[in-house]
């Protein structure tokens, strides 16, 4: 009994303040429903509809008469000096202003500090921390998070389902960009990141292609989709959608320990036999498909000297052969002054290596598997030139044509021309990563399954804000990004606009 006096008298003096009134009635009309004998014959889902409808007003009303009663005891002052020296010496009281929430539409009663001829100023938006636009901090997230996931129309739907506001979808798409503003600018001032630690520090980077409206394409692509003929009126057809598709650059930084291999462990593991992996760590991944790709390479790099400026671990960088992407990263290396072992991804090797092999076998037999295992011990070996020249060997001793050995010839051009990037024995034995599938993942989850749906077609902002906010979801940094973009709100749509003495007095 004694632990519920103090609730007693709070809510007996809750129910004196005339700002929570409404809440008050609301709450006890709850109360009164559920005891009721009709509420007893509900099931309990009619309960749960019933409660989630008519909490969120409970709740509404609550944040209402919050908002009331600062109001009330929000004092005048004799005037209010902006930014630009401009004293507001008229003082308009009891200016309303509305706010959607997660519970449902409230009003904000504040102050204006007035002087003909420049914009107002609301002391009382700045402590509240208000949006320019009508949405409200909580709104404002569910927006952000909701479209990373599924559809906008099924972000309008979700939020109409699970809380008391109502966002349109024009709408959730302006409040996406709005939320990914300071993506950079999070990353950028996480200077002090240096991981005390020996561990590998892997850099890892891809491209994916996003189906864009026609005027968001890149210059050369837009070209050339101006010159495509489509078969079709209503959609495109397979083949069509290459000159519909912007790259985005997909950049992963994480830390992990060596683990040394052999390239028998590798190409004779299975279930049975495999040595549990070391875990990857401080995995940050990350996309765009606004920035360039040398952009974002430059971005990854600068992750890493974040978490080593001293160069004191040792840099893999695990790539694919896609030859643009690889002298962009020579590239940034060399500008940088940096050291690190550049890898070309095994898997991509071991699919030259079935390509090439079908111009010998017959698929689904063992001689193809054989033959394909035995060559790939070899590259992992670090024969990957003898492998080479093996391959146009045979394809000559079996007099195959131009045609019919092609794939030999491409998978003998691939091994020669990256020679310098497939010493997998020297790696294996210093237990490097050789396999890209972080990024291959990151590549799945940052864009197929959210940008690659069936029929999306994305302008740019959209598109570049989703993946900006995937990115910081699936890094984990969402919670602090968001406190990081509060504070930038703040600054942008308050603090900026008032003298410095005039917040020190605010203060």
């Amino acid at each position: 009994m004694p632990a519920r006096v103090p609730m007693i008298e709070a809510y007996n003096n809750l129910l004196k303040l005339e700002s929570f009134i409404s809440a008050t009635q609301q709450f006890e009309a709850l109360v009164v429903y559920l005891a009721s004998q009709g509420a007893c014959l509900e099931q309990h889902g009619n309960i749960e509809q019933y409660l989630q409808t008519a909490g969120n007003e409970l709740l509404r009303r609550l944040l209402q008469g919050h908002l009331d009663h600062r109001a009330t005891h929000e004092r005048p002052r004799q005037s209010v000096t902006g930014a630009d020296g401009i004293r507001r010496t008229y003082c308009r009281q009891s200016v309303p202003r509305r706010l959607a929430t997660v519970f449902g539409e409230v009003t904000v009663t504040r102050h204006a500090y007035q002087k003909r001829g420049h914009h107002s100023l609301y002391p009382m938006d700045q402590e509240l921390n208000l949006s320019a636009d009508k949405y409200s901090d909580g709104l404002r997230q569910r927006v952000a998070i909701e479209p990373s996931k599924s559809s906008f129309d099924e972000t309008v739907r979700s939020i109409a389902f699970n809380t008391g506001g109502a966002v349109p979808k024009r709408q959730s798409m302006q409040l996406v960009t709005k939320a990914a503003i300071d993506f950079e600018a999070f990353y950028q001032t996480r200077a002090d990141q240096k991981e005390s630690t020996s561990n590998l520090l892997v850099i890892t980077t891809d491209a994916k292609g996003i189906v864009m409206h026609k005027e968001d394409l890149r210059e050369t692509t837009k070209q050339a989709a101006a010159k495509q003929q489509h078969k079709l009126k209503s959609r495109l057809s397979p083949g069509e959608k290459a000159n519909r598709k912007r790259m985005a650059r997909v950049a992963s930084v994480y830390t992990t320990p060596c683990f040394e291999r052999t390239p028998e462990q590798i190409i004779r593991s299975n279930k049975a036999h495999n040595v549990k992996r070391p875990s990857i760590t401080n995995k940050r991944i990350w996309a765009s498909v606004e920035r360039s790709s040398e952009q974002v390479i430059q971005e990854a790099m600068e992750e890493a000297i974040r978490r080593d400026p001293d160069q004191q671990r040792d840099w893999v960088v695990l790539v694919d052969g896609e030859t643009s992407q690889l002298a962009s990263i020579e590239a940034e290396l060399k500008a940088q002054s940096l050291g690190a072992t550049v890898i070309v991804d095994f898997i991509h090797v071991l699919e030259y290596l079935w390509k090439a092999a079908r111009c010998f076998y017959s698929l689904d037999t063992d001689e193809i598997e054989q033959w394909v295992k035995g060559r790939g011990l070899k590259i992992l070996q670090g024969k990957c030139v003898d492998v080479a020249a093996g391959m146009r060997r045979r394809a000559t001793v079996e007099g195959l044509s131009q045609d019919r050995r092609k794939a030999v010839d491409t998978c003998a051009n691939y091994l020669q021309k990256y020679r310098d990037y497939l010493k997998y024995d020297r790696y294996l034995e210093k237990g490097y990563p050789i396999a890209t599938g972080v990024i291959e993942g990151a590549c799945r989850h940052l864009i197929n399954d959210r940008l690659g749906i069936t029929g999306a077609r994305w302008r740019l902002s959209s598109a570049e804000a989703i993946l900006k906010i995937r990115s910081i979801r699936s890094s984990g940094d969402f919670e602090a990004y968001w406190e990081f973009h509060k504070k930038n709100e703040r600054v942008r749509n308050h603090t900026s606009l008032y003298a410095k003495s005039q917040l020190l007095e605010a203060a």
